[in-house]
């Protein structure tokens, strides 16, 4: 069974997401969606951030997909161990 779903963040009501699905214990990373109104406020960092820390709490590995989320990665090592091998 595949879970999908958002994390989400609004404000002023535009919304910034980052599309997951989640299969097992495999969360995969998709796709990173940013308002022009939300741009350079760190906000797709934020999302990226929440949905990495979820993975640790909820002791899942990650599958990125997404650019956005691959090159924070490259800049957070402390989240390379949740990276599915």
């Amino acid at each position: 069974m595949v879970t999908r779903g958002r994390f989400e963040i609004e404000r002023n009501g535009a919304v910034a997401f980052l599309e997951y699905a989640l299969a097992g214990t495999i969360l995969e990373l998709i796709h990173t969606e940013v308002p022009a109104s939300m741009k350079g406020t760190g906000v797709a960092s934020s999302l990226a951030e929440t949905a990495l820390q979820w993975a640790r709490e909820h002791q899942v590995k990650v599958d990125v997909i997404c650019p956005f989320v691959a090159g924070y990665l490259s800049k957070h090592p402390e989240f390379s161990d949740l990276l599915v091998c």
